[in-house]
C-alpha cells in the first residue's frame, strides 16, 4: 500500500499533556470499535504522543487485546466505586511504550446499578479522569455498546466522540439515536462536547454495497465523516489473538498503514495534539 499523503505527519511535541478525552462510541456493538480504539492509539503513540486507554467495557475486550490481566480491586469500576483512591494506581503499561491502559472486567456490568444513588453520578469518570490528564496527551474511552450509565459518563467527561461505523446500512439505523444522545450531553452535562468524525469499518471499495454507505453518509454528515477509510483484512482477528496492535504486529500492513492515516487526519483536524 502506498502511503497516504493527503495529511502530513504530526509535529513533534515539546511538552505532554493536558489531554484531550476522546469517546469511542456506537450502542451497535461487532463494528470494531476496540479494534479502532487499539490501533487509532497506538499509531498515536508512534507519532510521539503520550495516550491512555480505558477500558469502558465489562467485556474486557480492550484490555484482553493488549494482553492486559484485569486484576481485582484493580479496574476501572474500583475507582468509580472510590474515586478518592489515586487514578494513577490503576493505571498498566503494555508492551507498547507510551501506550497505557486502565482495565476493566464483567465486575463492570454491575455500575449501572450500584453507582445510580451516587451523587452528580453522570460525572465520576470525568473526576477519574482528571487526576493524570496532565500525564497524556490522548485518553481514550472504550465505551460498552450501549447508551446507558456508562456511556453518559464517558461523554460527560470527553471533549470529543468518535463514531467507528460499519460500512453496512443496517449500521447507520443507530447514528441519529446516538447523536440525539450527544446532544443531550451537550445540552445538560457537558456544552464542549463533539463529534471528531465519523470513521468507516469494515469497507470492502470492491462491493456496491460500502460505496453506497459512504456516499450516504457523506451526502448526511459531510465534514464530519473521516476521509480515511479501515477496510476489511485478516490482520485484524491475527493481532488480537497475539495481544498487538496492528502497528507493532504487521507494522508494514496496508491495515497499520490505514491507522496511521487516521491518527494523522485526527490531528490535521485539531482533533488531537
Amino acid at each position: 500500500m502506498a502511503k497516504d499523503t493527503r495529511f502530513p505527519k504530526p509535529k513533534p511535541l515539546s511538552s505532554h499533556g493536558p489531554a484531550r478525552i476522546i469517546a469511542m462510541c456506537n450502542q451497535k456493538g461487532g463494528v470494531g470499535k476496540t479494534t479502532t480504539t487499539i490501533n487509532l492509539a497506538a499509531s498515536l503513540v508512534e507519532y510521539g504522543r503520550r495516550v491512555l486507554l480505558v477500558d469502558y467495557d465489562p467485556q474486557g475486550a480492550l484490555s484482553a487485546g493488549l494482553g492486559i490481566q484485569a486484576k481485582e480491586g484493580q479496574t476501572i469500576y474500583d475507582l468509580m466505586k472510590n474515586p478518592a483512591l489515586e487514578t494513577k494506581d490503576f493505571i498498566r503499561h503494555t508492551k507498547v511504550e507510551g501506550l497505557d491502559v486502565i482495565p476493566a472486567d464483567i465486575d463492570l456490568s454491575a455500575a449501572e446499578m450500584t453507582l445510580v444513588t451516587e451523587f452528580d453520578r453522570e460525572r465520576i469518570l470525568k473526576r477519574i479522569l482528571k487526576k493524570v490528564q496532565g500525564d497524556y496527551d490522548v485518553i481514550f474511552i472504550d465505551c460498552q455498546p450501549s447508551l446507558g450509565l456508562l456511556t453518559v459518563n464517558a461523554l460527560t467527561a470527553a471533549h470529543g466522540v468518535i463514531i467507528p461505523l460499519a460500512a453496512e446500512f443496517f449500521a447507520l439505523r443507530g447514528v441519529k439515536i446516538l447523536e440525539d444522545i450527544i446532544h443531550r450531553v451537550q445540552s445538560g452535562l457537558n456544552e464542549t462536547l463533539s463529534i471528531d468524525g465519523i470513521l468507516v469499518t469494515m469497507y470492502d471499495s470492491r462491493t456496491l454495497h460500502s460505496r453506497e454507505v459512504m456516499d450516504v453518509l457523506m451526502d448526511k454528515f459531510g465534514a464530519k465523516v473521516f476521509r480515511s477509510v479501515i477496510s476489511r483484512t485478516v490482520k485484524f482477528p491475527d493481532a488480537t489473538r497475539v495481544a498487538e496492535p496492528i502497528t507493532t504486529y504487521a507494522p508494514t500492513s496496508d491495515a497499520a498503514e490505514a491507522y496511521r492515516t487516521v491518527a494523522r487526519e485526527l490531528v490535521d483536524r485539531n482533533c488531537a495534539p
